[in-house]
């Protein structure tokens, strides 16, 4: 069973105030797409930032928390991402199709999480 109230105790160490936070990849998209979410410690509260291969601009809700999130709303996060379409400039719009397989140094669960939602489409 998957523990969706877990909840890192930090990101951060002395010396690290930015982290790849989550590595998508998503093997159905044409051109099976990465995206990478990084963390980014700020005055006493996380920035949250989708960075991909073509420069796009993604809107993520919440973009700014005050203490790591817990696994079930990192996964609503994920779930949640959306390509900013306002503000593409000349870089190829990603396209994000399918489930994507997850991989996390701070969730462990993420991985299974995305691997058994992948099997109930029949993608695995």
């Amino acid at each position: 069973m998957i523990n969706f109230k877990f909840r890192p105790e930090t990101y951060f160490s002395e010396e690290i105030t930015s982290v790849l936070l989550v590595k998508l990849n998503f093997p159905e998209s044409k051109w099976g797409e990465q995206l990478s979410i990084y963390a980014h410690s700020n005055a006493h509260r996380i920035n949250l930032e989708a960075v991909d291969f073509y420069g796009n601009d993604y809107i993520l809700y919440p973009s700014t928390i005050d203490e790591p999130l817990s696994l079930e709303d990192l996964v609503y996060l994920l779930e949640g991402i959306q390509l900013n379409k306002d503000d593409i400039q000349g870089g190829m719009e990603l396209i994000l199709d399918g489930v994507p397989l997850a991989v996390s140094p701070f969730y462990p669960e993420l991985e299974i999480y995305f691997e058994e939602k992948r099997k109930s489409y029949g993608l695995d």
